[in-house]
């Protein structure tokens, strides 16, 4: 006992810390996640009590700083493109990491929390490029994805261990880095008799299936296609605006089949699930190249491309949906605020399939993906590989890289 001791008492102060925090009943943590759309940070401060399959999460405050267009601008400098200026990159990876430590220091003053209450943060980081295999179809490279905002400076500007980089390990235990939803989705959202899709509608929309614990089938997490990506894209480039707030511009335009049917013309669509994609591939450049000498209104375009994300949405769940079994899906991310494209995909869908927002599981719609971010730091300190184990096609592993204060 005593040299047992002895060697606990003469561990690195950080990490006798890290270890304590592994074995209390519950933690805080504050899970951050910052999306191809570029809106802002989401920040959820969590109470997160076991692991694994024992999981609960209770969201204790939830806010979103929104990104000057400043931000924006030097993002988007490196921001999925093939040739970028390095020390830009360079810098910028320090730069995020302690913008959005200020943006942690603000929120804990607002919601009155001191930084010694919180035990870890979870950062996903500002995803910048993701290159799997089969988007780059180049066999001599591994699949890789990037994601700056430095989790050391996080870290040692607010004072609280920070997970990060959960994508990495993720590539490096065999998997293409995205999408991670399924590993919290299975851990929290699991039922006894209903089929699961949980829906997220970011900059790409993605999902996880969740068979009821009966079925005999299993449990994944894939990329359907564009959410908000290229209507946004759309709209700053020709209209200088943020977004079509409300999909207004695109319920006052006509859908044009041509071009409907030029967007659908791409091999990912033709691959089987699970499967993932990024902004790499679907951006503006890809609808420029789409048109093909079709000249259309502002308000056809974008209704065009408000059809072309809800249909690629609609379909893969129709695909996906057992029959026999009642499925469900939940909605979260801010494509469920655009009311034309929540239509296309109720209209687009049987009507066995039951269509709502996951606050009808008790989670704020705007706050699941921090909420998720945060559960994985969690199983990083306190879970088990073997809890995942039967998510299809994805490495059972905890992921992230912890970053000390100092």
């Amino acid at each position: 006992m005593k040299k047992e001791y002895s060697y606990f008492y003469a561990m690195n102060r950080q990490i006798s810390n890290l270890y304590t925090i592994s074995k209390k009943s519950n933690r805080l943590i504050i899970g951050l996640m910052s999306g191809t759309s570029l809106d802002g940070l989401d920040m959820a401060l969590c109470r997160i009590h076991g692991s694994g399959v024992e999981t609960t999460l209770e969201l204790l405050n939830f806010e979103t700083k929104t990104y000057t267009d400043d931000f924006r601008t030097e993002i988007r400098e490196v921001f999925a493109k093939s040739h970028i200026d390095h020390q830009k990159l360079c810098g910028l990876h320090a730069y995020v990491g302690r913008v959005h430590a200020q943006f942690v220091q603000e929120a804990l003053i607002s919601w009155n929390i001191c930084s010694q209450e919180v035990d870890l943060i979870a950062s996903h980081g500002q995803t910048v490029f993701h290159a799997p295999q089969s988007w780059t179809n180049d066999n001599t490279l591994p699949n890789s994805t990037l994601q700056i905002g430095d989790g050391d400076h996080i870290a040692v500007h607010t004072g609280i261990i920070t997970v990060s980089d959960f994508r990495q390990k993720h590539v490096a235990a065999g998997g293409e880095g995205a999408p991670l939803a399924a590993y919290g989705d299975y851990l929290l959202y699991n039922d006894d008799t209903e089929n699961r899709i949980l829906l997220n509608i970011g900059g790409i929309a993605n999902l996880t299936f969740l068979p009821h614990r009966h079925s005999t089938a299993s449990a994944f997490a894939t990329d359907l296609g564009p959410g908000n990506t290229i209507m946004n894209q759309y709209v700053s480039h020709y209209l200088g605006k943020d977004m079509d707030e409300n999909g207004t511009m695109a319920a006052k335009g006509h859908v044009n089949h041509d071009l409907l049917k030029n967007l659908f013309d791409e091999p990912f669509f033709l691959l089987d699930f699970p499967k993932t994609t990024g902004v790499e591939l679907f951006n503006l450049d890809y609808f420029h190249a789409k048109m093909r000498g079709l000249h259309l209104r502002h308000d056809d375009i974008l209704a065009t491309l408000n059809a072309f994300s809800a249909q690629s949405i609609y379909q893969g769940i129709q695909q996906i949906a057992t029959e026999g079994a009642s499925t469900s899906v939940y909605c979260s991310g801010g494509g469920i605020h655009n009311t034309t494209l929540m239509n296309h995909i109720r209209n687009g869908l049987s009507k066995e399939i039951n269509l709502r927002d996951i606050t009808a599981l008790g989670m704020n719609p705007d706050a699941k993906e921090a909420c998720l971010f945060a559960l994985l730091a969690n199983e990083t300190v306190a879970g088990n590989p073997e809890n995942v184990r039967y998510i299809k096609d994805s490495p059972a592993i905890c992921m992230g890289k912890i970053s000390f204060p100092h």
